[in-house]
């Protein structure tokens, strides 16, 4: 594929310029498209603008690229997506207080509708219930629009599949569901995704798509809930679960590996199960086990590793009260920066409730979403020897752990990342 628009230029319109909005929108732009980057966090677009990318996966020189092409604005006004072509879809869908927030959603499209002109096409990417697309954003797009879907314009639903930090899936490579409410729009929504990834996907309408996105990440948090137990179970059992599990992995049919850790977070696996466990049990009335099970099982995790960290002290004649614990990583991932339901931030509050005191290396948090109650620590600059304990919660790669490993400290490793004799692993 080149990386001429086969479709030739048009105006894309991206709302929301987060981890899954800015790589649609930089892309775009590769491919000849006019594109303006929507986004309400005026921050965000202050940086973006100057050339600050705030997302790993898209560095500053290709952001400054993009907007030296002049085919790449950043605005936080709804006026600028006048004329658009294409618009699409990426804000959040997060939880509030257990129940599904599709706020977003309802103010993008509300916003949108009064720009809305016929042979449009907007698409969904935000992660949600199956049936949003055509129960929620379609009605409020005609309301606001006076136009009709399927006749006046096209409308599907392409489920992100942004992974953050991986060097080898980035969004051209990664195949790409697509969908539409009829035919017509599901050829627009695939004539659109085929000049900027490699492999798209048709599906039958929005719902399988929606119900995709949910199933992946169903499925990746039901089977790190099941390693996540086996772990806690290995231990009391006195068995080597990170030796078990990579003996396993050895099958080469039947079984895909999964890792334990000190939880699960990001925007993905803490939410987008409960949105279909929510649409189970609203729409059928019955519980999705597997799901709640499996919430219930990484939620605790955090505890769990309070738990190990306070033996670990006790066993060393210490105790967490006045503590100097330091956490290696507060991102959710490795060599990202999003602490959305980051496991390490109900780690940090259990931590000081016990009257610990906490410090924290991560360099690829950003300053303004830093926990103000936790003390920000230089990777360069770290004493390892100074603390009592030093808790490994994400493995970034720019950590020296031969300098960890060399100083003796006492730490305890949630992602089997170190060895020696100091090291205990979850």
């Amino acid at each position: 594929m080149t990386e001429e628009n086969r479709d030739g230029a048009k105006k894309v319109v991206v709302i929301g310029q987060g981890y899954v909005g800015l790589p649609v929108a930089m892309r775009s732009v590769a491919v000849g498209h006019e594109v303006v980057g929507l986004d309400l966090d005026l921050r965000r677009v202050g940086a973006l603008g100057s050339g600050r990318s705030h997302v790993d996966d898209i560095s500053d020189d290709e952001l400054r690229s993009a907007l030296d092409s002049g085919r790449y604005r950043v605005s936080s006004d709804y006026a600028d997506a006048a004329d658009f072509d294409v618009a699409i879809i990426t804000v959040p869908t997060p939880l509030r207080e257990t129940l599904p927030d599709l706020s977003f959603i309802e103010s993008a499209a509300e916003s949108l509708a009064p720009h809305l002109r016929n042979g449009a096409l907007v698409v969904l990417e935000s992660t949600t219930y199956p049936g949003t697309t055509q129960e929620l954003l379609i009605p409020l797009l005609e309301q606001g629009s006076g136009l009709a879907a399927g006749t006046d314009f096209f409308a599907g639903y392409s489920p992100e599949r942004i992974d953050p930090g991986n060097p080898t899936w980035g969004l051209q490579e990664t195949p790409k569901i697509v969908s539409g409410i009829d035919a017509a729009s599901l050829d627009q929504v695939s004539r659109f995704y085929s000049a900027i990834v490699d492999t798209i996907v048709p599906v039958s309408s929005p719902r399988e798509a929606e119900m995709a996105k949910l199933l992946e990440n169903t499925f990746r948090h039901v089977n790190i809930a099941l390693v996540n137990e086996l772990a806690v179970f290995a231990h009391a059992l006195g068995v080597n679960v990170w030796e078990s599990i990579d003996a396993a992995a050895t099958k080469p049919f039947g079984f895909m590996k999964f890792t334990p850790g000190p939880g699960v977070g990001g925007h993905c696996l803490p939410v987008d199960p409960s949105y279909l466990s929510w649409q189970v049990r609203r729409k059928l009335g019955k519980s999705f086990r597997f799901v709640e099970l499996a919430n219930d099982v990484n939620d605790h995790m955090p505890e769990y590793v309070l738990q190990r960290v306070s033996r670990r002290l006790n066993a060393e004649g210490s105790a967490l009260n006045g503590a100097r614990v330091l956490l290696l990583g507060l991102a959710y991932k490795k060599n990202t920066g999003d602490i959305r339901e980051s496991p390490a931030l109900p780690l940090v509050e259990l931590l000081q409730d016990q009257s610990a005191v906490v410090h924290a290396v991560d360099a690829h948090v950003e300053d303004h979403q830093w926990p103000r109650t936790v003390e920000r620590i230089d990777p360069g600059a770290v004493d390892f020897a100074s603390y009592d304990l030093i808790v490994l919660i994400t493995d970034h790669d720019e950590i020296d752990y031969q300098a960890l490993e060399a100083s003796g400290a006492p730490v305890f490793d949630t992602r089997n990342r170190l060895r020696g004799a100091t090291v205990e692993q979850l």
